[in-house]
């Protein structure tokens, strides 16, 4: 056996346990030392992130399109996008905050969805382009999606604090529940992806070696 084909656990149909670094099969999904979970059906993982990735860009359409608030002021009621609300917040001298919602709400979760597919189609197209900064990017991905549920923080907040009858009221819209849904898919889209799968080309061309 070449020493090459050592390097590569994934080849020879192993795995090891991230909490006490057990070797066991791959294709296990709970560890047989410690009873930790493992990456699970590794084998579907780019189905998996491409399942949960399309529906994350279906609800991200709706929940930016639709109205995230709607507020009643002195009987007159007003719908307020998140779009809507990052140009009312930098109109009215609130540009930190603004930027701070735009990015959170808007550019993050785009770039989240952008970064998954760039990385899923270098999985089957077995790039083996800058796999170290791949995996970075994929690190970097997972960590700040979680920080992407602002804009339903702050509905949450308003709708529970600001309901004086018929002086002013606020209450969540459609697009609430589709922002916290693309959230939610692009997180699971990003837990479903196994950055393993980006460095097999390279471990597959060493051993032909």
């Amino acid at each position: 056996m070449s020493e090459d084909l050592h390097d590569s656990a994934f080849l020879q149909g192993l795995q090891g346990c991230p909490i006490c670094t057990h070797v066991g099969s791959a294709e296990a999904t709970q560890c047989d030392h410690c009873g930790s979970n493992l990456h699970a059906n590794w084998q579907h993982s780019i189905q998996t992130t491409w399942a949960w990735l399309a529906t994350s860009v279906v609800l991200y359409i709706p929940a930016n399109l639709l109205p995230i608030t709607y507020n009643r002021f002195l009987g007159q009621q007003t719908e307020n996008t998140i779009m809507g609300g990052v140009v009312t917040l930098w109109e009215h001298g609130s540009e930190p905050i603004a930027v701070v919602i735009f990015i959170a709400s808007v550019a993050v979760p785009l770039a989240k969805m952008l970064v998954l597919a760039y990385l899923c189609f270098s999985v089957q197209f077995q790039s083996t382009f800058a796999l170290s900064e791949k995996t970075r990017l994929y690190r970097i991905t997972e960590f700040v999606g979680r920080w992407s549920m602002i804009d339903v923080f702050v509905v949450a907040v308003l709708v529970a604090l600001i309901q004086l009858g018929n002086i002013m009221t606020i209450r969540p819209g459609a697009a609430a529940l589709a922002f916290a849904g693309m959230v939610a898919t692009t997180m699971l889209a990003a837990i479903a992806f196994d950055p393993r799968l980006l460095w097999v080309p390279l471990a597959r061309s060493r051993v032909s070696e």
